[in-house]
């Protein structure tokens, strides 16, 4: 078996230490992992948007808020991290408690990464990264990405009823990106047999949760197989290196402003077929997690159960800026199992753009 040759041949696994408390009103316990940390002046962070449900969550640590940020933006425009790392400095602060998705977790790492305060995150959304020592940060339109041990959070606490109001659409494309990591953990350089047993896991899991969270969207046990997901892949992203469908999204998403987790869930399918020949293993396993006898033709329909944007075109790229996304994703590439050109990859993104079906 492939298990059996992977562990005969050995490998590398490397674990991160974040404490995470999991369950329906594990919020609750929101007080007692401040006081763990011996936090007394946080800094409460979240989007404009959610500014209210921020405070709402963060009335639990009653008088240890210290102050509250709402900027949080996609893909951290480097101007907004350093007014948040200005703003904490100003208010004393001795911890982040980000309440949100991946923008506001990136937030928060972002502060840790100048100042070295612990983060509390308290995930609204399926993005993941709260379990991984990746940060990112956009400067001139163009997104950089880096790995630090001081921007992990330090515990956080994954509780279903806050996604609850988090709307089908966004739950689909949230989850699509989870799946994301999970894929290209499968198929990572440093793929190792324990990240292969979490990918596959997440995959399953919320390939079969999300279409109920969109049918119904107060299904706590959906909910929370959903955010279980979540959690598996943000730790496969956490543990390997990504590959060519992170750096397309990164450029797409830090040079064109292009939504995060919708460019997830356009792009992943294409990417997966130009993987698939040189990722057998991976393709069988991702096909099993989907129920499906192909993998990419499993996310193809996935996508299309979710009624989520399925091209590049109706996220709002140009097709003029088709050429440019294709000389800057052939830049500093990330590791990928099939070599490519920039002919490769234009053609890749000429297919996500148009939203066509897998490639003959």
């Amino acid at each position: 078996m492939v298990e059996n040759a992977a562990l005969a041949s050995g490998f590398t696994y490397v674990g991160h230490a974040t404490r995470v408390v999991f369950g329906i009103g594990a919020v609750a316990a929101l007080a007692d992992e401040i006081d763990r940390l011996s936090l007394r002046r946080v800094l409460v962070l979240s989007t404009p948007e959610q500014r209210e449900t921020a405070l709402d969550i963060a009335g639990a640590i009653h008088g240890r808020i210290g102050g509250v940020f709402a900027e949080a933006r996609m893909h951290v425009p480097i101007e907004v991290a350093t007014r948040a790392r200005a703003y904490a400095r100003e208010i004393g602060a001795d911890g982040a408690l980000a309440i949100g998705g991946g923008s506001t977790v990136g937030l928060g790492k972002a502060i840790a990464l100048e100042t070295g305060l612990p983060v509390v995150a308290v995930p609204t959304t399926y993005a993941g990264s709260e379990m991984t020592t990746i940060y990112g940060l956009t400067q001139d339109a163009v997104k950089t990405t880096g790995r630090d041990d001081r921007v992990l959070p330090k515990t956080v606490v994954y509780d279903p009823m806050l996604t609850v109001s988090l709307s089908p659409a966004l739950s689909a494309v949230s989850g699509l990106n989870a799946i994301a990591h999970a894929v290209e953990g499968l198929y990572a350089v440093d793929a190792n047999p324990i990240v292969t047993m979490l990918a596959e896991e997440c995959i399953r899991a919320l390939a079969s949760a999300l279409p109920v969270v969109v049918r119904t969207p107060d299904d706590l046990e959906a909910r929370s197989a959903c955010l279980y997901g979540a959690w598996l892949g943000g730790t496969v992203l956490g543990a390997v290196s990504m590959a060519l469908h992170h750096k397309l999204c990164h450029t797409l998403g830090g040079t064109f402003d292009l939504p995060h987790a919708e460019t997830h869930a356009v792009v992943l399918p294409h990417a997966l077929e130009f993987n698939a020949p040189s990722a057998p293993d991976a393709m069988v396993r991702i096909a099993r997690a989907l129920g499906t006898a192909d993998a990419v033709e499993g996310l193809h329909a996935l996508a299309r159960r979710l009624n989520i944007p399925t091209s590049l075109r109706e996220l709002g790229m140009r097709a003029e800026d088709l050429d440019r996304a294709a000389d800057l994703a052939v830049t500093v590439p990330y590791p990928n199992p099939r070599p490519f050109d920039r002919a490769a990859i234009r053609a890749l993104l000429e297919r996500a753009y148009g939203g066509s079906a897998v490639a003959a």
